[in-house]
């Protein structure tokens, strides 16, 4: 899926000149390659690490958006410079108004629509039977059982036949995170994952925000900081990190939902 050669200086050029465009055959990301694209994606700011991957991957590319401020950012560079790249989000069911607003609010703005995924009713009706409406406060096998029904599964239908993923994630939110990279493949999935955003820190997205006039959850502005579905997510104090208003309840937790951990094979979409 990314061409075998190096375009450490050929595409980068293509980059900088705005003529990115070209697609290449589709191939498996060895440790080496995906090596020499890392290093030539540190070399360029996040919005030309986007048009960059668009011509490095031939066929579909999706960008999942959760409505936070890295999505937000991340939403305006690829309407800013048009590119093929599909935008889903993952509607659990549970969300905040306030984000279903900020969805409302961010499709009026750029005029694009973002598709939205849903769980399967059989698989929730059948957890909601089996552990009650708020069962996840019960246990960390309980919630991460939620998890895979509203997020985790509508994840592999969103990207099924995709030859790349994007992603808001940062190296300083988690560990897994930080494992992760900058550009990986994802062998579970197989597609190579982008996080544009990986060697940025929340007060670079921010000023980035602010500088460019991006939309931003109203929750932002009462301290919430990670958002996600409103049973699972409360404000942080001062001093902590910011997900750790995620799931307050599971003391020493990975704060990870499953998105970004390997998919099980054995587990029905």
């Amino acid at each position: 899926m990314l061409e075998t050669s190096s375009i450490a200086e050929a595409k980068e050029s293509e980059v900088e000149n705005g003529t990115a465009g070209a697609s290449c055959a589709p191939a498996r990301g060895t440790p080496v390659e995906l090596r020499r694209h890392a290093e030539s994606l540190l070399r360029v700011p996040p919005p030309e690490r986007l048009s960059y991957l668009r011509a490095a991957v031939d066929g579909r590319i999706v960008f999942t958006h959760g409505f936070g401020v890295e999505g937000q950012l991340i939403f305006h560079w690829i309407c800013e410079r048009d590119l093929d790249i599909e935008v889903v989000t993952l509607d659990t069911g549970r969300l905040f108004p306030e984000t279903y607003a900020l969805w409302a609010a961010t499709e009026r703005r750029y005029g694009r629509r973002i598709r939205a995924f849903y769980p399967d009713a059989t698989a929730l009706e059948a957890l909601v039977d089996e552990q009650g409406i708020d069962g996840f406060y019960h246990s960390r096998e309980a919630r991460m059982a939620c998890c895979d029904v509203r997020k985790v599964r509508p994840l592999d239908r969103a990207l099924a036949g995709a030859q790349a993923w994007i992603t808001g994630a940062r190296a300083d939110q988690t560990d897994v995170r930080r494992q992760t990279g900058m550009v990986s493949y994802d062998t579970s999935r197989g597609l190579i994952k982008l996080n544009p955003l990986f060697d940025w820190t929340r007060a670079a997205v921010l000023a980035a925000v602010e500088a460019e006039r991006v939309p931003v959850n109203a929750l932002h502005a009462k301290g919430f900081v990670s958002i996600g579905c409103a049973p699972c997510t409360r404000a942080v104090a001062p001093g902590q990190s910011e997900r750790e208003g995620r799931w307050w309840w599971e003391n020493g937790s990975s704060r990870e939902c499953g998105l970004h951990l390997p998919r099980s094979p054995a587990r029905p979409r």
